[in-house]
């Protein structure tokens, strides 16, 4: 079987008690592949990132097996970490300290980035990826042709 890869962008808005609705899309492959189990946590950057468990578990590996020096990342990754489970209505509960910490309070973007997704408040979004354009292509991806 091919790898699952999640892409594109959803704007969704959470509920008043912090839900976000599952895009319709990513429904049963998320079903099928995690039996609806996600794992979210803080990214650097200001986002969540938005795990499949399965895909949790690689990553969550790879960061707990980081040395000594990287323990802030692990705490940042690790010791925010909020295991969740899509419900009955195909919503996910984002904590409070979740949303608080990535700036969510309503209309949010779900971004599939590969093997996981980044939920993102839609201005902090905006703002970021008008930042990223302003830098233009990096080195790395000076042979990348479109």
């Amino acid at each position: 079987m091919a790898e699952i890869v999640f892409q594109g962008a959803s704007a969704l808005a959470l509920d008043a008690k912090g839900r976000l609705a599952v895009p319709a899309r990513h429904r049963d492959v998320l079903g099928a592949l995690a039996q609806g189990r996600l794992t979210l946590t803080k990214h650097p950057v200001g986002c969540l990132l938005v795990f499949p468990r399965p895909a949790w578990e690689g990553f969550r590996d790879k960061v707990a097996a980081l040395p000594l020096r990287a323990e802030g990342w692990k705490r940042i990754f690790l010791g925010n970490a909020m295991d969740v489970e899509i419900d009955a209505s195909s919503r996910v509960l984002v904590s409070p300290e979740l949303r608080q910490a990535a700036g969510l309070v309503k209309d949010v973007m779900l971004l599939g980035m590969g093997s996981h997704f980044e939920l993102w408040d839609v201005q902090r979004y905006q703002a970021h990826e008008a930042e990223v354009m302003q830098q233009g292509l990096p080195e790395s991806l000076g042979d990348f042709s479109f």
